[in-house]
Order: structure tokens, then C-alpha cells, then sequence
């Protein structure tokens, strides 16, 4: 009796400490919280994860070097420099650019990324754009008063510069090499000078991105999406990555309340570097141009052309006479790279073109009839100005091309332009400039010249129909 008693004594304690060690060998040890266990919906034990502070991102080093090189930006703008409210464009057209400002003095801000020891800081062109006075608060507290060197609005990219040497800078990443998922610092003055200096962390969710333009105005964008918090006054500040290089320059967000809701927009370093050199050597930006128009490969346009992969940009229409056409680029042509760099959509293409300078050779890779061509490509000059005489005859007015015709002006080539944004198009005959009549490019010229402030044009559409649209001078 006692010998069977003790038999199952000793049966249930064996069998206990044989679960117990299995349960123990699937739980987190003690003491140790990153240790995780995953079960399947039976409840046993799959596999164990063992994490440790090693496997977090590190950003310390670069946070402390980065928030050096970062400044708050604050601007005033008078009333007759003031943003234009929404108004009419009839109205603005007899009442003048200063239609519809207000009376009072208005203040923004912003922030800014030191990028030379010598005081020369980039920031946004809308940052800046219409300020009479700019003032550069740095992390240390000392403030400046800034200058504006040059403005770039197709990229957004403004530079401005303070009377300071010996500054801490951020040195430009190459921004080509960031892979989706990486982590990213974005550093800056959100809602204002209180949070000045304001570091958040989050991920590149997206590159090549673009955004709506309901303006038409020319804008190169292919912006680095990331999910790091970003706010109003972060424009113009950092973006950089972890070993504290500058990778972007913060720009945008998307969203229906203003403030931000999980997407953040920057200007890649590479684009920006581009634009900064070249405003710092030549005082504008010497933009390259391939001269074609299309868009980015479509489902249906991949069928249609048997592609691989819905990836590339498609050429739609070759401008004569540009660098595209002079290389051999074709309608219908596919291109996927350039120099090796693979293209995937149009705000890629565009982002690649800018990197280049009027002159510079390039090999373009095109697929056409199901072939791989690659083509040489000289960029011409995309800043042509007023007046210049093209190789096939036409001259150059505000982005557009024109050319004699009977009846009046014939704008050839409408561009990407102030002309164009206004709402010229392919086809259309000028007639008129500011009530004086036309009948060759160089009258539409001068006219335009001896106009003080605004420039009307009436004339017929391609369809035939009577048409007009104006647009103010530059400064």
C-alpha cells in the first residue's frame, strides 16, 4: 500500500517538473523583458526571439552633431510683398499684382541647414520668398541678419547667408543611395521658435515622390517620403541620416488639418547640392535639358509596348531641336536609365536631368521596339533667354517657342515656362500683345520689354476659337 502510494507520488512530481521545464525553457527568463516568446493559436511555443538594446538605431551621435548645424529662420514681410490671397485672376489682371494684400506687417518662420563654415545656409525658397528682413537664430542663441543669394522655386531651394565664420555644417549624403525603410532624423523649429531645435526619427517610406500641382507651375520634384514628424517651421530644416549626413531638405506635408498626420516631404541632398553650387557660382541655376515630354509607363502602356514591368518613362513627343531629339530619341521610346541609374518614373527623370549641367554628356538607355538602345545625349541650356534663335527658326519667349505664320504669331512649343503656366498652348497664334498687333516674334518681344508690369496676349486657339491669358513681368 504504501509502496504503490509512493509510486504515484513520485509519478505526479516527475511529471510536474517535466512541464515545468518545458514551460520554462519557452518563457522570457526572469529578469529579462526584451527576451519575447511567440506561441501558434494552440498555445505552444514556436520560436523565441531574443532582442537586445544592440538591436535598437543609435541616434545619439548623429542628433548631437546634426542639431548644431540647424537654424531657426524668421522673415518679415511688408504688406505690398505679402502672399496673394485667392483671388480671381480677372481681377488681379486690371488691379495689379498687389490686389487683394492687406495692411499689416506679417512675420514667419522657418529653419535652415548651415552647409559652409562662411555663413552660407540653405533653406526653402517659401521660407524666404517676399521677406524684406531675414533673421538666423543658431543653436547656440547668437542671432544674424541674413541675405538672400539666390532662390531656385522649381526645387524649392533657397540660400541665404549670415556674416559668421567658423560655423558647425552638415556635409551633404548622397541621397541616391537611401533604401526604403532606412532611418532618418528630421531636425528643425516646428510651430514656431519655442521648439526650437526639434528632433524627431522615422523611416524613408517612399522615394521619387511628387505632389499635386494645381498651379502649373515647373517644378522638379522627386522628394524623399518619410514618416518623421514634421510640422509648419520645419521647412527648410534637415533631414539627415544616422551617421548625422544631410540626405534632405524638409519641405511638405500632406494633410487636411495643416499640421502633420504621418507624411513629411523632403528635397534630396543631391538636388540640392546641385542647386546651392550653382547659385553660389553662377547666381542662378544653370538647368539641363533633355527636351521631351511624357510620363510615367502606365499598366496599359506596358502591355501595349510588352515590357517587362510597368517602369520607365514614356516618351510621348520629342522637342525639335533639343537634346533628346539631336541624340536620337524617338515618340514612344522608353527610357529606364541614365548613366547606369535605372528610371523608373518622370519625377525620377526629372531629379537625374537636374543633376546636370548645359553641356554635360550623358548615355541615355531607351527601349524601343522591344531592343535596348543606348543613346548619347548632350543637355542643352533649359534657361534660354528671350530672343533666342533656336536651329530650327523659332525664338524663345518665357519658356516657349515661336515662329511667324500667317495672321500672326504661332506659339510652336509652348514649354514648361511662365508662358505656359499662364495658359499658352501648342498651336495657339498670337494676334495681340498688350491691344498692339503682331505678325513676328521679335514685335512680340519688344512690346513685352517696354511693358512696365503685366503682359496680355489675344490671339486664336489651335481649335480656332478666340483666346487670351496674361501674366506679370519679372522684376
Amino acid at each position: 500500500m504504501k509502496k504503490g502510494f509512493l509510486i504515484v507520488v513520485l509519478s505526479v512530481l516527475l511529471s510536474g517538473l517535466t512541464a515545468y521545464a518545458i514551460v520554462k525553457s519557452a518563457a522570457p527568463a526572469t529578469g529579462d523583458p526584451a527576451q519575447q516568446a511567440l506561441y501558434s493559436s494552440d498555445g505552444q511555443a514556436v520560436r523565441t526571439v531574443n532582442l537586445s538594446l544592440s538591436d535598437y538605431p543609435d541616434f545619439t551621435y548623429a542628433a548631437e552633431h546634426a542639431v548644431e548645424a540647424v537654424v531657426y529662420v524668421k522673415v518679415t514681410i511688408k504688406p505690398q510683398q505679402q502672399q496673394q490671397q485667392q483671388i480671381d485672376p480677372f481681377f488681379r489682371f486690371f488691379f495689379g499684382d498687389e490686389y487683394g494684400y492687406g495692411n499689416r506687417e506679417r512675420q514667419g518662420s522657418g529653419s535652415g541647414v548651415i552647409i559652409r563654415q562662411d555663413g552660407y545656409i540653405v533653406t526653402n525658397n517659401h521660407v524666404v520668398s517676399g521677406a524684406t528682413t531675414i533673421e538666423v537664430t543658431l543653436n547656440n542663441n547668437k542671432t544674424y541678419e541674413a541675405t538672400v543669394i539666390g532662390t531656385d522655386p522649381a526645387t524649392d531651394v533657397a540660400l541665404i547667408k549670415i556674416d559668421a565664420t567658423g560655423l558647425p555644417v552638415l556635409q551633404f549624403a548622397d541621397s541616391d543611395k537611401l533604401r526604403l525603410g532606412e532611418w532618418v532624423l528630421a531636425i528643425g523649429s516646428p510651430l514656431g521658435e519655442e521648439l526650437r531645435s526639434t528632433i524627431t526619427a522615422g523611416i524613408v517610406s517612399a522615394k521619387g515622390r511628387s505632389m499635386p500641382n494645381t498651379n502649373r507651375e515647373f517644378k522638379i520634384e522627386s522628394f524623399i517620403q518619410t514618416d518623421a514628424a514634421v510640422n509648419p517651421g520645419n521647412s527648410g530644416g534637415a533631414l539627415v541620416n544616422k551617421e548625422g549626413e544631410l540626405v534632405g531638405i524638409n519641405t511638405a506635408i500632406v494633410s487636411t488639418t495643416g499640421s502633420y498626420t504621418g507624411y513629411s516631404f523632403a528635397v534630396p541632398s543631391n538636388i540640392v547640392k546641385k542647386v546651392v553650387s550653382d547659385l553660389i557660382d553662377f547666381g542662378s541655376v544653370k538647368r539641363a535639358m533633355l527636351g521631351i515630354t511624357g510620363g510615367t509607363v502606365t499598366e496599359e502602356i506596358s502591355k501595349k509596348m510588352k515590357l517587362s514591368s510597368p517602369e520607365g518613362v514614356y516618351v510621348s513627343e520629342v522637342v525639335k531641336g533639343g537634346a533628346a531629339d539631336k541624340a536620337g530619341v524617338k515618340a514612344e521610346d522608353i527610357i529606364v536609365s541614365i548613366d547606369g541609374s535605372k528610371i523608373a518614373t518622370m519625377p525620377e527623370l526629372q531629379a537625374k536631368v537636374n543633376g546636370f549641367h548645359p553641356g554635360d554628356r550623358s548615355t541615355v538607355r531607351v527601349i524601343r521596339d522591344g531592343k535596348t538602345i543606348d543613346l548619347s545625349v548632350v543637355f542643352q541650356d533649359g534657361n534660354i533667354e528671350n530672343g533666342t534663335v533656336g536651329s530650327d527658326g523659332t525664338v524663345a519667349f518665357y519658356g516657349a517657342q515661336l515662329k511667324a505664320v500667317e495672321g500672326g504669331v504661332q506659339i510652336v512649343s509652348a514649354g514648361n515656362g511662365k508662358l505656359a503656366q499662364a495658359g499658352g498652348e501648342d498651336g495657339f497664334i498670337i494676334r495681340f500683345v498688350n491691344d498692339q498687333k503682331v505678325t513676328k516674334p521679335q514685335d512680340v518681344i519688344d512690346i513685352a520689354k517696354k511693358s512696365k508690369r503685366s503682359i496680355f496676349i489675344e490671339g486664336v486657339t489651335a481649335s480656332g476659337r478666340p483666346g487670351y491669358f496674361g501674366f506679370g513681368k519679372d522684376e
